[in-house]
């Protein structure tokens, strides 16, 4: 079992209905096997009186960070009311829109809730140390704006463990009905900043946090953006990166 697949969100009611129950079974096995793993680690790595160091690298390199941060938010929804989950990770838990199924307890990590906390905190510091952009890097509101030419942020949990780099959300938009507020469709066509050929790819307008402000553009995207063979980019400290 390839315990880097890509981690598959969706209820088995939903996995039912568009024929994906295999899929869905696939993730949900190795999901319990990432649980039981970080079980262990804890396990092996506890004297009883401290926790060892460095123990969320080889879990996030065995499973990448997408299975390890949902595994850990179910285990904490699913202790909701264990004060000895700190209050940061369990609001932190409850930005997963993980599908509330009876299934859920079993890839929860059975470990002593306080070194369970621990070795979130750890996972959660590693992460950060991506350096990713967040909602706090995209124009306030900019949810609600035309997306057309606009440079946008992705979500990086669409991105697969490879893929999670600041230099890898960032999307240049082109078209599409999703680039529309309020549209009936949701695509959303362009292409990576960083890649150097012209390749057209395409979201959904929901797998992006927000367009990218201008203070946060980066040097080698702003070298990129000067260098396309389209106007120059404007800077527009309201609506973000554009192309006019």
């Amino acid at each position: 079992m390839d315990s880097r697949k890509p981690l598959y969100r969706h209820s088995l009611k939903e996995a039912v209905r568009h024929e994906e129950k295999d899929l869905w079974r696939e993730c949900y096995k190795i999901n319990c096997d990432c649980a039981r793993a970080i079980e262990r680690i804890i396990a092996e790595n506890y004297d009883g009186k401290k926790l060892g160091q460095d123990l969320a690298e080889p879990i996030i390199e065995q499973y990448g960070f997408n299975r390890v941060n949902w595994v850990l938010a179910n285990t904490v929804q699913q202790k909701k009311e264990d004060g000895r989950i700190s209050p940061e990770n369990r609001q932190w838990a409850e930005t997963f829109p993980i599908p509330q199924e009876e299934h859920n307890w079993q890839f929860e990590v059975s470990s002593h809730p306080g070194l369970t906390d621990l070795f979130i905190s750890d996972v959660r510091k590693a992460w950060q140390a991506l350096g990713l952009f967040t909602a706090a890097h995209c124009v306030e509101n900019s949810q609600n704006q035309d997306y057309t030419g606009k440079l946008l942020v992705l979500n990086p949990y669409i991105l697969g463990s490879a893929y999670q780099t600041p230099e890898r959300q960032l999307f240049l938009a082109r078209d599409g009905w999703g680039c529309i507020p309020g549209a009936p469709r949701q695509t959303v066509f362009g292409r990576f900043l960083s890649e150097e050929k012209d390749q057209i790819t395409f979201f959904n307008r929901s797998d992006f946090i927000g367009v990218l402000s201008a203070e946060y553009l980066p040097d080698w995207a702003k070298e990129k953006l000067a260098a396309m063979e389209v106007p120059e980019a404007e800077e527009t400290p309201s609506d973000g990166m554009t192309l006019q």
